[in-house]
């Protein structure tokens, strides 16, 4: 593996979003057990929905645009393929931002806010307030691939079932 920086460009084959379609299709769903919420994993009725949502109502191609509208690229990192995306401001003198997303999240979380805060002043602000932005996919999230090895950990709030 290199650790040279490669431009990224998302192309799900067609063949593979109709794949996905129809498995949704072919879910076998639990039966919902009476005046039981949460506790018991998800809901019967909420797991329904959200399968019709990516079955039927997530336009896959209009969120793949929206991503490739962004400069993307994957390096590998101690051994760990990443991908990230990279917003340079037209403010020469930003700052570089590191953002990074959550456990489990990607970077589509912080699209909507990648215009403001790279280009203030296109978007009614101060252009001293400009940065510079690079947003990686954590491992094993978005077009990061799955952990190579042991030795990452994600250490949420103590007590709370983490380690």
């Amino acid at each position: 593996m290199s650790d040279d920086i490669h431009p990224f460009h998302i192309a799900i084959p067609d063949p593979d979003v109709e794949d996905l379609h129809e498995r949704l299709s072919r879910t076998r769903r639990p039966n919902a057990l009476p005046g039981v919420g949460w506790e018991r994993g998800v809901p019967a009725d909420y797991l329904e929905q959200l399968l019709a949502y990516w079955r039927d109502d997530y336009d896959w191609r209009a969120h793949e645009r929206q991503l490739n509208a962004f400069a993307q690229y994957v390096t590998t990192i101690d051994g760990q393929p990443i991908h990230f995306l990279h917003v340079r401001s037209p403010e020469p003198d930003a700052l570089p931002l590191l953002v990074t997303h959550g456990y489990p999240s990607s970077v589509v979380e912080f699209t909507h806010v990648i215009g403001p805060l790279s280009d203030p002043r296109a978007h009614g602000g101060d252009p001293a307030d400009a940065f510079h932005l690079v947003l990686p996919s954590v491992p094993g999230f978005g077009f990061s691939s799955q952990l190579r090895e042991p030795g990452w950990h994600w250490h949420g709030p103590r007590g709370r079932g983490s380690s």
